[in-house]
């Protein structure tokens, strides 16, 4: 996907660009390839591969989803930023909070936000099971996304004791969805959510399947959850 497919694509899906948005994902991908050569940040760096499989399959949660209010967004385990700094970029009045494990993947991501000049951004070095269990974070988000981080059952501890009672948890996955919505369906509802959609569609010119599932959160999270690091993986709710 060429720079010009990228916004005629985004536009037909009324994502508008302007030249100052076109312009901060050539930086995005350029900063992205001269990091990527010191440290692990991604096996995609040909430029096409990078604008439809990271940046419009980033975006392509705002199909589903209406990112246009000033909501507080979290991104679990964004690794190199992804899907929250390409959905910050088309819409800039986010406020956007990232928290990852590695530090050096941080140090990525603050060095990116400077470049971009990104406002109301912060990275936070972190497991998700402890930043889960921070009164300073736990259940005040409008909207958690998480891109390819673990199953669904596992995601779900990491993710909606994060969301606000009447938020949204955002889950972009790939073709097993509907497997890992079976196995999931339990971790859901005990940590107080409820599944409302899930969108199914083929990312362009590739053709393969991607899944947004759509997660409202309905209740409180009990306070036992998320349990210590590692621990959701290890032995997920199911």
């Amino acid at each position: 996907m060429n720079t010009t497919e990228f916004t005629e694509m985004l536009a037909a899906k009324g994502i508008s660009l302007s030249s100052e948005q076109i312009r901060q994902y050539e930086i995005y991908y350029s900063t992205l390839v001269e990091w990527n050569e010191k440290m692990n940040l991604t096996a995609i760096t040909d430029k096409e591969e990078v604008y439809l499989k990271h940046f419009y399959d980033s975006i392509s949660a705002a199909f589903y989803y209406d990112f246009n209010e000033p909501l507080h967004l979290c991104d679990v385990g964004a690794g190199a930023g992804f899907p929250s700094i390409p959905i910050k970029i088309a819409f800039p009045q986010l406020h956007i909070t990232i928290v990852d494990s590695l530090n050096k993947r941080i140090g990525f991501l603050e060095h990116l936000a400077k470049e971009l000049n990104l406002t109301n951004v912060r990275f936070i070095h972190d497991r998700a099971e402890t930043f889960g269990q921070n009164p300073n974070h736990r259940q005040s988000y409008d909207v958690v996304t998480a891109r390819a981080v673990a199953r669904l059952s596992v995601l779900s501890e990491l993710c909606l004791p994060l969301v606000k009672q009447g938020g949204t948890f955002v889950a972009m996955k790939g073709a097993s969805a509907q497997e890992e919505i079976d196995a999931g369906k339990k971790a859901i509802v005990t940590l107080g959510g409820r599944l409302k959609e899930c969108h199914t569609f083929t990312l362009p010119q590739e053709e393969s399947e991607r899944n947004i599932l759509i997660i409202e959160k309905e209740k409180q999270t009990p306070k036992k959850y998320p349990r210590k690091p590692g621990t959701p993986n290890k032995t997920p709710i199911e």
